[in-house]
This record gives structure tokens, sequence and C-alpha cells, in this order.
């Protein structure tokens, strides 16, 4: 196991002090390699992949060429990343993958982990492999990974529910009270998700305290509202409490990856005669964020219910 990062300085701490992990559980202090781009290895055996979004194909540029004949590309990414992995190197070496995980980068060198969650693997060509099985027992030192033939089903899913995390940057508040205060926008941000990936057949799973199912125009109120308090409470009781989205614009000061996760459901979208105007609203208000053109407020969750 060895880390490739552009961050000089969080590669600095590891190699000076290690990398510290902070969970629920405890402390873990390790010692791993580390390496910026210029002095990683000429050579990649299988690579776990865990840039942003827009991040993937200027990195797969750079893996492609230093990828082994026996070496593979997992996806551990929010969006749907595994067709720009596969363009180039192929589908038969790109692993798809699915993490529901809250962590974030402290300071160089200590990672807070917010403690366990769902991960799903698949072949992205299809089916499962005993690559796919090596890498869940590898995995399950954290977890207890699920080897699925649908982990597409398991990020669509996520793309619903993120679209809740998303809106939940909104507000200037925890993400587990703004989703619970703002029931009637997250809904339609998620049924609008349910309705592209219906269009592609697509089998919504369940995961951690979302339950997509219990979200659907058919489904009653008491059954709406009691998916909305689990999962608020599942959120509470979060070690981070509040979203990557929200620590991109008002910590980190860089910009989200919000455009790059929602253009493949635009695509389909519009190829499938789909109107999708909350999650668009939602996509344009986090630009607004990005750029300081906008200030986080309630009047920002009002333009997605009014929609």
């Amino acid at each position: 196991m060895q880390i490739v990062d552009t961050d000089s300085a969080h590669v600095a701490a590891i190699r000076r002090q290690g990398l510290r992990i902070d969970s629920p559980t405890g402390t873990l202090q390790t010692s791993i390699p580390a390496f910026e781009l210029a002095d990683a290895p000429d050579e990649l055996g299988p690579v776990i992949l865990a840039v942003k979004s827009q991040a993937t194909a200027s990195a797969m540029e750079w893996i492609g060429p230093r990828l082994r004949s026996d070496g593979f590309v997992v996806s551990m990414q929010n969006g749907l990343n595994e067709a720009a992995i596969a363009k180039r190197i192929g589908a038969d070496r790109t692993v798809i993958a699915f993490v529901d995980l809250f962590a974030d980068l402290l300071e160089p060198g200590v990672v807070q982990d917010g403690g366990i969650g769902t991960i799903a693997l698949g072949e992205y060509a299809g089916d499962t492999s005993r690559r796919v099985d090596r890498l869940a027992e590898d995995l399950s030192h954290w977890g207890s990974p699920i080897v699925s033939d649908n982990v597409s089903g398991y990020l669509w899913s996520k793309l619903a529910f993120g679209a809740m995390l998303t809106a939940s940057a909104f507000i200037d508040e925890d993400m587990s009270s703004v989703i619970s205060e703002n029931r009637t926008p997250m809904l339609g941000l998620a049924r609008e998700v349910f309705a592209v990936s219906d269009a592609l057949g697509l089998q919504l799973e369940s995961f951690d305290a979302f339950i997509p199912d219990d979200y659907r125009v058919e489904s009653s109120d008491s059954t709406i509202n009691a998916a909305f308090d689990s999962l608020s409470d599942w959120l509470a009781g979060q070690t981070k409490t509040r979203s990557g989205i929200w620590r991109d614009i008002n910590v980190r000061k860089r910009p989200t990856e919000v455009t790059a996760h929602y253009q493949p459901v635009f695509a389909v979208a519009d190829d499938q005669g789909i109107r999708t105007p909350k999650l668009h609203t939602m996509v344009e208000l986090i630009g607004e964020l990005e750029r300081n053109e906008s200030s986080m407020g309630a009047s920002l969750m009002w333009r997605i219910e009014a929609e």
C-alpha cells in the first residue's frame, strides 16, 4: 500500500510523522509510503482512485501509462466516473465501486474518519470476479464491503441522497437539521434523480439510512416523514456534521465537484426528455456560492422549492 497525492504538504507530513486517522473508535497512527507525482513509482498495480470527480480524466492520464498489465483502477469516488476511467484503460481494467463515508482532511497528515459506512464493489464490464472478491477482503478492515452486480444502483441512489447533502450546504447549519427542516425541496431533488434513473431501468439500492423507495411519489406521507426522521437522526449521529460541499466552499475555498456529479444525470435527462429544473437550480446555486455571488441562507432553498 502506498499513497500518491498532489498535496505536497500532506505528503511531507506523512513522510515525516506517518498518517494519523482519528475515528469514533480511536486513533490510528501508521507509517505508509507517500509520494508526489514527480517522485512516484514508474509502475502501478491495483489503484484505488479517490480524487474529486472533476480530476478523474487528468488523474487517468497520469495513471494510464504507469498501470501494469495486471493493474486495474477502482473508482472510490462520488459521482459516475467509471466511463472516464474505462475510456483511458478499458472497461476490463475498471472496477466500479460505491462508498458512503464521512471523512475530512483536518490538517496535513491527519484525517478524520466519521465511521464505517457502506461499500459496494463490482466489475464495470459486468458481473463480479475473483479480483473484486480479493479487494473486498482487503477492504474488510474498514467495514463489510458488498460484492454486487448492481453497483450502479448504489451510485444513482447516492446521487439522490447527494442532492439532499448538496442542498444542505445552502444553509450554514448542520446537514441533519437542514434536511429535516426542508423536506419539500429535498424530496423534489431526490425525485428528479429517481425519474432519470427509472428511465435507465435501474434498480436503486438502499444504503445506511437512505432507503430510496421510501421517498417516491407512491409512498405515503407517514412513510416519507419516517424516512426523513430516520435519515436526519442518522446524520445527527455522525462525527462529521457538515457536508464535504459545505467544507469546500467555507473552509477549503475551492470549487466543489457538484457540477461533475450531475452532468451525466443531465445528459441522460436531456436524451430522455426528462425535466430536472430543481437539480439544475441546485447546481447553479452551488456555482454562485463558489464564486461568492450569493450568500448562504434560506432564500437559496426557496429558489429550489419554487421550481
